[in-house]
């Protein structure tokens, strides 16, 4: 049996059990497959200025027109909480959504890795490793453990720690409260003396104003549009886990159902959006920064000396431990597949 959502455009509607011959054929509304009108809704991530967000918001529309309005997608920001978002695909409550890697770092290990310190320091080095053998080996956990298809891929804008405090040393992470998103870069943070703090990207302005956290490691993008920078003026390339990946995904049922001229449109529109999503990537984030920069925040990179020191191994291997516990669990060989991706990088 398959699931079909019945109901007008625009209108209230309900998802009905139908045979499959049905769903795609338009059965008892005698519909053609050619006359097959598909409502489908993508949960997304708040990510206001991301490239991110704006890739994910021309959905509708580019799958609108390549399937001659045969295909309407909603994007909603509100159905699900971010954390949510992979596990509402798997679970049938959302149909599509575009989720974040990061988030699911701490159940699958492999998802973060390109949160581990000084592992994948850029686009380009993310692009690499994806291209070698990860992004094939994400698509089967996607399929084997939450029922998705992935359909497009890209990243967030670089992550920059945004601080009320200048953080240029080793010794400035002493004490500072800094919000982080994943267990890697939580790890190295406690390491170095710093209290990791979750953060909820709604919660940046008002955890600043009242104290509750010193500092962010956030989307250069999102901080630039949120101004982030007015309550935390100091703006620090680091390159600490800067790349975040997300990934468009569709329940694995749902897609099944879809005819396969349906199909293979929605995955021509992807491939493009795919393609603007790392070609753009770098132009996005040097906007956000020249932005910032004529706003008056207090743009700083930090020297590879300094970076060498809170990479140390008494502070870099935190996170790695962490990584590989979580991997073994999982009956992963942890060490073996960081040597995959160091010799794919040639480090």
């Amino acid at each position: 049996m398959s699931k079909a959502w019945i109901g007008s455009r625009g209108g209230a509607g309900r998802w009905m059990a139908l045979p499959l011959a049905v769903a795609i054929a338009g059965g008892a509304w005698g519909l053609s497959a050619e006359a097959q009108e598909v409502d489908l809704t993508m949960g997304i991530i708040v990510a206001p200025g991301d490239l991110y967000s704006h890739v994910t918001g021309s959905v509708p529309e580019r799958v609108r027109e390549a399937t001659d309005g045969r295909v309407e997608i909603t994007v909603s920001d509100s159905l699900v909480a971010a954390d949510q978002i992979a596990s509402a695909v798997r679970d049938g409550r959302l149909p599509m959504s575009a989720a974040l890697h990061t988030y699911l770092a701490a159940e699958e290990p492999r998802m973060g890795i390109f949160n581990l310190p000084d592992l994948i320091n850029d686009i380009q080095e993310y692009e690499q490793v994806r291209d070698a053998f990860w992004a094939d080996d994400v698509a089967e956990i996607w399929l084997d453990r939450w029922n998705a298809i992935v359909l497009a891929e890209g990243a967030w804008c670089y992550n920059y720690l945004f601080s009320k405090e200048p953080i240029h040393s080793l010794e400035d992470f002493e004490g500072k409260r800094l919000r982080v998103h994943n267990p890697q870069t939580a790890a190295l943070m406690d390491a170095l003396g710093a209290r990791p703090t979750p953060t909820a990207v709604a919660e940046f302005i008002p955890a600043l104003e009242r104290g509750v956290i010193d500092g962010l490691f956030t989307s250069a993008c999102v901080a630039n549009v949120m101004e982030v920078w007015r309550e935390a003026p100091h703006v620090q390339e680091w390159r600490l886990g800067p790349v975040t990946g997300w990934a468009i995904l569709v329940n694995q049922d749902e897609w099944e159902a879809l005819p396969d001229d349906l199909r293979q449109q929605i995955q021509e529109v992807m491939a493009e959006l795919e393609a603007e999503a790392f070609g753009q990537y770098e132009e996005y984030v040097e906007r956000a920064i020249a932005e910032m920069d004529a706003a008056g925040a207090q743009i700083w990179s930090a020297s590879e000396a300094e970076r060498d020191r809170i990479l140390a191994p008494e502070f870099a291997e935190a996170a790695y431990e962490s990584w590989y516990a979580r991997a073994e669990e999982l009956g992963i060989d942890g060490h073996a597949y960081i040597d995959r991706v160091r010799d794919v990088l040639g480090k």
